[in-house]
């Protein structure tokens, strides 16, 4: 019974959504049945077309396939000659992008050999001005102690002038 109840229910519901799509009653049939028709022969059109269309393909390919089989049946030696040139022009072209980075690499090299050459120069730059600044502070530190030994002896010798004097 249950079963009988939803096959109803499917089919009032199947009948409602064609009413909302316009499909209601005979002249819905007939307008569904002429747009299948009108599909049918859009279809059948566009497959005659593709049919023709590489009908078409195959004739022109089979005539340059024709046309291109004559002439390298009449021209081998001449299509010999003109790989071979070929051929040579891009060896010579490949030789000389060759050359070009040979030269380049050797160029980068030597670049790199300088630059490392640099940074350890500079380094050693580095190293000798903080030995100088060492050297430096040391000399003004002895300076100072020179200096007071200079005014201690000066001192020694105007307490000394002033002793033979009296």
């Amino acid at each position: 019974m249950d079963c009988k109840k939803q096959q109803t229910t499917a089919t009032a519901r199947d009948a409602d959504l064609n009413r909302r799509r316009g499909f209601v009653g005979e002249k819905g049939t007939k307008r569904f049945a002429a747009e299948g028709e009108r599909m049918g022969r859009e279809s059948r059109r566009m497959l005659v077309g593709f049919v023709v269309a590489m009908a078409l393909g195959t004739a022109v390919y089979l005539r340059l396939w024709a046309i291109d089989y004559a002439i390298s049946a009449d021209d081998t030696e001449l299509l010999r000659r003109q790989f071979d040139l070929a051929n040579r022009e891009a060896m010579d072209e490949s030789a000389e992008w060759r050359m070009r980075y040979d030269v380049e690499a050797e160029r980068a090299t030597d670049c790199d050999k300088q630059l490392i050459e640099n940074n350890k120069s500079h380094k050693k730059n580095v190293e000798d001005v903080t030995r100088m600044r060492q050297k430096v502070a040391m000399l003004q530190q002895e300076n100072l102690v020179l200096v007071k030994q200079v005014e201690a002896l000066k001192k020694e010798v105007e307490s000394a002038k002033l002793q033979c004097r009296s």
